[in-house]
This record gives C-alpha cells, structure tokens and sequence, in this order.
C-alpha cells in the first residue's frame, strides 16, 4: 500500500485546456498575432506557461515573450475557472483516497497563484498536504526539484509514492526522482507518449488509481 500520491494538475486532475487556451489567444490576438484552435493546445502546454507561450508563437522575440506572458496572467487570472471541470471521478477519488490516510498532494507546471486558486476553488475540502507550482528559483519538470519540495513539506519513503500524470514529462518526472508512476489516459497527451515515456501503469479511470495504491499486487 502507497502512503502519499502527488499528482500532476493539468490534464490529469482538471481539464483546463479550454481556459489555457483561451488565455494563450486573449495574448496573442492583443499583440496581432495570429490565434490557434483550442485542440491544439493539448501539444502545447506540459512544460509551463512560457514555454507554451514560445510555442503558440515561436517567431516571437525575448521582449514580446514578456509581454505575451504579461497578458496571459492578466487573463488567465482572471478567468482560469470559466471552462475548467474535474475529470469525472476525481473529486471522489481524493476523498477516497484521504478517508484511506493516504497523502496527497500537487506538483505542476502552471504557476504557483494559479495553482492555489485553480485547487482551492475546485476541491476546497480536500486536505492537500502540499500545492506546488511553478516558481523561478525552481526549475520545471521534468525536472524531480518540485518532487524534492513535496518531500521536504511531506517527507515520505520513496517507495510509499506514486507520481500520478498525463504525459511523458510527468512519466520523466517521476523516473527521475526514482518514484513509481502513473499515467492517465484521459489527459492532454494519448497512451502511446505514455508508453513510450515508460509510465509503470496506465490507466483508464481514477479507480484504479485508487487500485494501485491501496492493493500491493495490483499490476498494470
């Protein structure tokens, strides 16, 4: 049995992409360029709001970066919660999983002031040992630093973790810091970039997430 869960934000608890996306063409089309379907953002974010910013308009210099990202937040902060839902099952499987005395808790790439308000407006009753976003002094992940973090506000043997995530960064993530992970099917990126990025489960509803880390001999 795992005694602490942290999961990824984007794509894996919440489908946010809608609202990413809607913040991503409110920069863009402020500053003239061109916007994208809201679909193909799913390629687009994973690695922080830069970096999808760099993707949406990869012609954009250093400076107009600033200014994209500026707007972004200026957006997204006031709209992160428009089109955004939890994945059906989720809510019940945090409380599932806290009933059972499992931790649980948070890393993702979206920024910090957005991580709190996204969490705190969409489980408000869920005990989050940690939240953890994107910060400057800390890389992004894949990066295992934000891992790292969650242990020092939760210390936890490596072996009592799963690492829960939609894409090959959470899968890299977690390898990196030497942690068993999950990916989900239903998320951002398709079950092939799972595979290919070694997920040691997959799954196909937030059961058996539940499965895996209450029963030893579950197996993927």
């Amino acid at each position: 049995m795992k005694s602490f869960v942290i999961f990824d934000l984007d794509g894996t608890l919440l489908n946010t992409i809608a609202d990413l996306g809607d913040a991503c063409n409110y920069a863009l089309r402020t500053l003239g360029y061109s916007e994208h379907a809201l679909s193909t953002y799913n390629y687009m974010v994973g690695n922080g709001v830069r970096k999808l910013i760099e993707r949406a308009e990869p012609d954009a210099n250093a400076e107009t970066l600033d200014k994209l990202l500026a707007l972004f937040r200026e957006y997204y902060d006031e709209h992160c919660t428009d089109h955004t839902t939890p994945y059906p099952g989720i809510p019940e499987l945090l409380r599932a999983l806290s009933e059972k005395g499992i931790a649980i808790a948070v890393a993702t790439n979206k920024y910090q002031a957005a991580a709190d308000r996204i969490i705190r407006h969409f489980f408000p009753d869920i005990p989050f040992v940690a939240i953890l976003g994107q910060v400057e002094d800390r890389p992004v992940k894949p990066d295992p630093s934000i891992v790292f973090a969650v242990l020092n506000e939760h210390p936890t043997p490596k072996s009592s973790i799963l690492f829960v995530g939609d894409s090959a960064v959470d899968m890299e993530t977690a390898r990196r810091a030497c942690i068993e992970s999950v990916g989900v099917s239903w998320g951002f990126r398709p079950i092939s970039e799972l595979r290919g990025a070694y997920a040691d489960h997959i799954v196909s509803s937030p059961q058996e997430i539940l499965d895996i880390a209450t029963l030893s001999h579950y197996c993927s």
